[in-house]
C-alpha cells in the first residue's frame, strides 16, 4: 500500500505547490489591484469600479487555497490537549478523528459550494460581467483539495507513514 500512495502523494505535493503559488501569486495581485484603486480614487479622483469587486474575489481565491494547503501542511490550529494528556498510542487516533472529520467538512464545502454555484450561474457580477458562480468556485476548489489532502494523511497513517511527526511533506526522507 505504502508504494502506492508515495507516487499519489508526490503529485498531491506539487499540487499543494502549486496552489501555494496561486494563492501568492493572488495576494500579490490583489495588492496590486488595491494599490491601483488608491491611486485612481484619490490622484485621479477616477476609481474603476471593477477594481474592489476584483480584488474581493482574488483574495477569497488565494484564502480558500492558503485554507487547502494548511490541511495537508498540518499548519491550522488545533486544540491538541488531549494529546498531551493522553499515552503516545492515542495521538494517531486522535489525528485520524481529526482527518475524518476535516474530510467531512470540506465535502460539505464541495456539495454546498456547488450548489451554490449551480444556483447562481444565470445572474451576473455586474461590474466584473462574469457569472455570480465564480464566487462560490474557490469554495469548491478548496473542498475537493482538502478532501484529497485529509484522505492522503489518513491513508498514510494507515500505511505505517510517520505523518504525525512532521509538519510537511510525508514523501521527503532523513538522510
Amino acid at each position: 500500500m505504502r508504494d502506492r500512495l508515495l507516487p499519489i502523494s508526490r503529485v498531491l505535493g506539487l499540487i499543494s505547490n502549486t496552489a501555494l503559488w496561486l494563492a501568492g501569486i493572488g495576494l500579490v495581485a490583489m495588492t496590486v489591484i488595491v494599490a491601483y484603486q488608491v491611486f485612481m480614487r484619490f490622484v485621479l479622483n477616477n476609481s474603476p469600479a471593477w477594481t474592489e469587486a476584483g480584488s474581493i474575489m482574488i483574495m477569497t481565491w488565494f484564502i480558500f487555497l492558503g485554507a487547502a494547503v494548511g490541511v495537508r501542511e498540518n499548519f491550522h490550529m488545533g486544540f491538541d490537549v488531549l494529546l498531551y494528556i493522553l499515552p503516545p498510542g492515542a495521538k494517531p487516533w486522535l489525528r485520524g478523528i481529526s482527518d475524518v472529520l476535516i474530510f467531512g467538512f470540506a465535502f460539505g464545502m464541495v456539495w454546498y459550494g456547488g450548489e451554490l454555484a449551480i444556483r447562481f450561474w444565470s445572474t451576473r457580477i455586474p461590474v466584473l460581467g462574469l457569472p455570480t458562480a465564480f464566487t462560490y468556485f474557490p469554495i469548491v476548489v478548496s473542498g475537493v483539495l482538502m478532501c484529497l489532502f485529509s484522505l492522503e494523511r489518513f491513508l498514510l497513517r494507515l500505511a505505517g507513514e510517520p505523518v504525525d511527526d512532521v509538519a510537511a511533506d510525508p514523501t521527503i526522507t532523513e538522510a
